[in-house]
């Protein structure tokens, strides 16, 4: 349910689960948790993340959710790795962000979106918190009050208003979603490995 491609430094990891809407599972949670860290073990020099179908991810698998999942402290693990990483990152959300999965989507370095894509994070209406860092992070990329929008008033917005509110960097047409993605890491995989590590570890310092 997770796929990976490693190939010349450039690991590109696939939620595939499009029957579902890429909702996870914690089977899938624990897989992330292992490619990444095999994606930071294994020295990874650009990392993509995206989905198979037409949707990023409906985030928790409803029924596992309602066994606990929407709790669990896998979410949390999964955006720290991601955010840890020496390389540099990029969301590519090939459709619709929800839940729990935006976690993984901002701890990205950036985030591009098909411009068919929605984005709520319905954790007031479903009677959960927000994954510990995502807040901090909602914030620096859309403000304090277009944060509220989003948890507190439980907004649904398209890719136009998240492009406009500086949710997502780039809105890109589906059928290009993948070579962009590979072209934003071009030059950080072409760059002295060193190089571009020290470039990442001077913007971790200044954002959450």
């Amino acid at each position: 349910m997770i796929r990976v491609d490693a190939a010349g430094g450039l690991w590109t990891v696939t939620l595939d689960r499009p029957d579902k809407a890429n909702a996870l599972t914690q089977a899938m949670l624990e897989q992330l948790v292992a490619v990444l860290d095999r994606a930071r073990s294994e020295g990874a020099r650009g990392l993509v993340l995206t989905g198979a179908g037409k949707v990023f991810s409906a985030g928790a698998d409803l029924d596992a959710a309602r066994a606990g999942l929407a709790t669990s402290p896998l979410w949390e693990a999964v955006s720290g790795r991601v955010a840890a990483l020496d390389c540099p990152t990029v969301a590519a959300l090939n459709g619709t962000l929800a839940g729990g999965a935006f976690g993984m989507a901002l701890a990205c370095g950036l985030r591009i979106a098909v411009p068919q894509a929605r984005f709520f994070y319905p954790v007031m209406r479903l009677g959960y918190l927000p994954q510990p860092s995502d807040p901090a992070r909602l914030v620096a990329l859309v403000g304090p009050s277009r944060a509220r929008m989003l948890l507190v008033a439980g907004q649904k917005i398209d890719a136009e208003t998240a492009l406009a509110w500086g949710l997502v960097d780039e809105i890109v047409a589906p059928e290009a979603l993948t070579a962009r993605a590979d072209e934003l890491l071009a030059d950080a995989l072409g760059a002295d490995p060193a190089h571009a590590a020290a470039i990442g570890a001077i913007l971790r310092q200044v954002t959450p």
